[in-house]
């Protein structure tokens, strides 16, 4: 988890969170906006405006709008000049969708995006790697985005890891195949790697409930079993979702430790492959 601290020799550090250990925290104040981080560095807002408790990013408008104008996600910086990597993310049966990334990045959004399995199908200038994202997108029928909540619903319940490997391998195949793409993007083999050892997905319980938002005073606690993308997952089935952190002030919890926040039963979605409109990606 990375922390930010405001005021002199508090700057930003990370704390590693460790799978079957104890983690608990409450929530102090108010929740205030971030600010914009770009190239390495963080710009506090400078009205330290409040943030609503459920808003996925913790930022307010202007902060947010600022962070947009210098987005590849948001075409808003096509002048880009690093190289992508087009890639397939498989997060449960049925459930896949096609992005890019800067190749500086390695998998890191991978990561981010709880990607239980993935591959990489090209790599080269932003614009061929986003006309090749728009040419799977419609000729494959899958999506650019899926909303968190989908990919935490199949979480619990995964095929074996032969079956994911050879989901992807088998798009990747039929996307290989496919006539149109870029004469700038080399294309890349299929090798696919596979996060549930990262995520510890194999100790994981079924999700059963999500914290739905912080609130002052509100603590969190439990044994920490898994982690993917966003989300931390708790041994008893509790689910935190840590952009809802984002912008509070965390502190030791006190006396009993018990999880005094709103929380939502985690839908069991099954194998639905419909695309999500709401949610990050």
């Amino acid at each position: 988890m990375g922390w930010y601290g405001q005021g002199p020799g508090r700057g930003e550090r990370t704390s590693l969170l460790g799978y079957g250990q104890p983690l608990a925290f409450a929530a102090r104040g108010e929740r205030h906006c971030l600010g914009v981080r770009r190239a390495g560095r963080r710009t506090p807002c400078p009205t330290r405006r409040t943030v609503p408790g459920r808003a996925g990013n913790a930022q307010c408008p202007e902060c947010a709008g600022l962070d947009r104008s210098f987005s590849v996600a948001a075409d808003t910086n096509a002048g880009d000049p690093r190289t992508y990597r087009v890639y397939l993310a498989w997060f449960g049966a049925g459930l896949v969708k096609v992005g890019i990334t800067a190749e500086e990045r390695g998998s890191v959004r991978l990561l981010e995006q709880g990607a239980v399995a993935w591959a990489w199908l090209g790599r080269g200038p932003l614009m061929a790697t986003r006309r090749t994202e728009e040419l799977l997108r419609a000729a494959l029928g899958v999506p650019d985005r899926i909303a968190y909540a989908r990919k935490r619903s199949v979480r619990g319940d995964l095929p074996p890891e032969p079956e994911r490997a050879a989901e992807v391998a088998a798009l990747h195949g039929r996307a290989a195949a496919l006539e149109g793409w870029p004469e700038s993007l080399e294309r890349l083999e299929c090798e696919v790697t596979d996060h549930a050892g990262v995520f510890g997905l194999d100790a994981l319980p079924a999700p059963a409930r999500v914290i739905t938002e912080m609130v002052p005073g509100g603590t969190v606690a439990g044994r920490l079993v898994g982690a993917a993308g966003p989300d931390l997952h708790f041994a008893d089935g509790l689910v935190v979702d840590t952009r809802l952190l984002a912008g509070w002030e965390l502190t030791a919890p006190g006396e009993g430790g018990a999880t005094d926040v709103p929380v939502a039963v985690v839908p069991v979605t099954g194998r639905d492959t419909g695309a999500a409109q709401d949610g990050l990606f």
